[in-house]
């Protein structure tokens, strides 16, 4: 399994096999943003849009091949004001279901904090459904909890569900410029 970032170039080539395993997340239950069941076209749609995030500097992203397949994307969506440059929210860590339990969710988390910390940053955070399997690879890779919102956002079924917030110091902190 090769772990690489890509650009906003390879991403367009990607965006077929990426919207579906957006799709594919999905539909097993992950609670990534949308609901089940996830059209094709609206799964396209939100991955044309990281492209322009990519693009503009906003976002990065990271893909898990195995052979020539993808079965896996996490992204960092970086800081756009002065006070935050040191931090960035690792996003839509996604993992498809033929490979679970095998190690790509914790190869692609590893890729984008050994990234975030040569590139200067020394905090990450992010939000997950609590109770979800995803809590289990946070916490076990050194992150933080901080704390749970009660009815945050709805799972794929549609039921409003907690998030749990996690955040991980990636390297080490200096004085703000």
């Amino acid at each position: 399994m090769i772990v690489s970032r890509v650009d906003e170039r390879r991403l367009t080539a990607l965006l077929e096999e990426l919207a579906d395993l957006l799709t594919d997340v999905v539909d097993g239950g992950a609670s990534v943003g949308f609901l089940a069941p996830l059209e094709r076209g609206p799964a396209l749609a939100w991955w044309r849009t990281r492209v322009r995030a990519v693009a503009a500097g906003e976002l990065a992203v990271w893909v898990a091949h195995e052979g020539e397949r993808v079965c896996g994307t996490v992204s960092l969506a970086l800081p756009d004001k002065p006070n935050s440059r040191h931090r960035a929210e690792l996003v839509k860590l996604m993992v498809s279901r033929a490979v679970r339990g095998r190690g790509v969710g914790r190869r692609l988390l590893t890729a984008a904090e050994e990234s975030a910390a040569a590139a200067g940053l020394t905090l990450l955070h992010l939000d997950t459904e609590t109770g979800s399997p995803a809590e289990h690879l946070y916490r076990s890779a050194g992150w933080t909890r901080a704390g749970t919102i009660p009815g945050y956002a709805a799972d794929p079924g549609g039921e409003v569900r907690p998030t749990t917030l996690y955040y991980k110091q990636v390297g080490v902190p200096s004085a703000a410029g």
